[in-house]
């Protein structure tokens, strides 16, 4: 029996491109697959048919040919001859064929084709950094320098990782795919290039510096630009300041994480700041005035009120920290704790006893919390 046009097999015209062949053969492949055609017998037979045809005319040269010969092309060993078991057809390698429509419908989920040769460049990895700094330098801001220990491109040999200014060659395993495939059943798997670990180059004489990694360890010494108004949390990014890349990658950036030290006498809420100060009964009694300090060195004069109790605050605005990079500036609070005398000698104590026989007018909050808890016990008795 004579064997069917290449072309009629998969459906199409002479003169149809490499594009229309690969789509009609993919239709085909779906369409007669045995696994999917357990109740066609002819299934095998026709899906066998369309293997070869789609080897042949896959290949230019062996699509001009049988262009201009037909089947003569292949006779005697010339290729595309009779048929052998399996799902094969002929000389037609079926795996080969099967693995380009594999490619071109799950190529962009494995990563796509890659032409040979490819570069293997690597981006360096990010580095974080952390940094302590007092309330005084979060206030004023400064330019610090920090020496960070990273990686960075070797000296010798340029970031590339062979000796004598040589350059990596393609890897002749993969042919610079950076992965291998193996044939599976009628799928075909990738893997990770055993020769070159992924990379699609090798190294025939690496560099005695970097041993090919194409970097060194090194600290380096960076000056930073730390703004005023940064608090704990504060991340700055330094771009490209990072780990170098492998083998003439770029670099990864670098991440300075800000703390802020705990201060001595100031609390810090955002952009403002608290102060507790310690007065004197007298003075919280009489009133007066007191110095305080403020962040930036100086010093500010507080006028108490008379009669004042621990826990209250005084304002005083724009002597807080300033806002990250917008302008503003917090305020500053000074919240009093009234301070009970000790080591009392006995005179003291005499005029305090005098003092507390004509002052009991004077402790309105005692005299209301006494009165409540007095209301309180009466009511439990009733």
């Amino acid at each position: 029996m004579a064997k069917r046009d290449y072309y009629e097999t998969l459906g199409l015209s002479r003169g149809a491109s490499a594009d229309e062949i690969k789509k009609a053969y993919r239709q085909k492949a779906k369409e007669l697959h045995p696994d999917r055609n357990a109740d066609n017998p002819d299934a095998e037979s026709q899906f066998k048919e369309a293997n070869e045809a789609y080897e042949v005319l896959k290949d230019a040269e062996k699509k001009a040919a049988y262009d201009r010969f037909g089947h003569a092309a292949f006779e005697n060993g010339m290729g595309g001859g009779g048929q052998r078991g399996g799902y094969g057809g002929g000389n037609a390698d079926f795996a080969s064929a099967f693995s380009d429509v594999f490619d071109d419908l799950f190529g962009d989920f494995m990563g796509g084709r890659q032409g040979g040769g490819r570069s293997r460049a690597t981006r360096g990895n990010d580095l974080r950094y952390n940094l302590q700094i007092t309330l005084e330098e979060a206030f004023s801001g400064l330019q610090k320098t920090i020496s960070v220990p990273t990686s960075v491109a070797c000296d010798s040999c340029n970031g590339t990782g062979a000796e004598g200014g040589s350059e990596p060659v393609t890897c002749p395993t993969c042919s610079g795919m950076g992965k291998v495939r193996a044939q599976q059943g009628f799928f075909t798997v990738e893997r990770t290039c055993p020769t070159c670990s992924g990379m699609g180059q090798t190294i025939k004489n690496p560099c005695k510096t970097c041993h090919g990694a194409g970097r060194t360890e090194k600290n380096r010494s960076l000056s930073v630009n730390i703004p005023a108004g940064v608090e704990t949390g504060t991340r700055i990014r330094l771009a490209g300041e990072g780990e170098a890349g492998l083998r003439g990658g770029p670099s990864g950036d670098l991440y300075i994480f800000i703390e802020v030290r705990p201060h001595k006498l100031f609390e810090r809420d955002g952009t403002n700041l608290y102060c507790r100060v310690p007065v004197s009964m007298v003075s919280a009694a009489l009133g007066g005035d007191i110095e305080v300090p403020t962040i930036d060195g100086g010093r500010s004069r507080v006028k108490i009120p008379e009669g004042s109790q621990t826990g209250r605050q005084m304002r005083l605005r724009g002597k807080g920290m300033p806002a990250l990079r917008s302008g503003g500036t917090g305020d500053m609070f000074i919240e009093l704790n009234v301070e009970t005398p000790v080591k009392l000698n006995g005179r003291q104590k005499e005029l305090l006893r005098e003092f507390a026989d004509l002052s009991e007018e004077n402790n309105p909050q005692s005299s209301s919390f006494f009165s409540s808890v007095k209301s309180f016990w009466d009511s439990m008795k009733g």
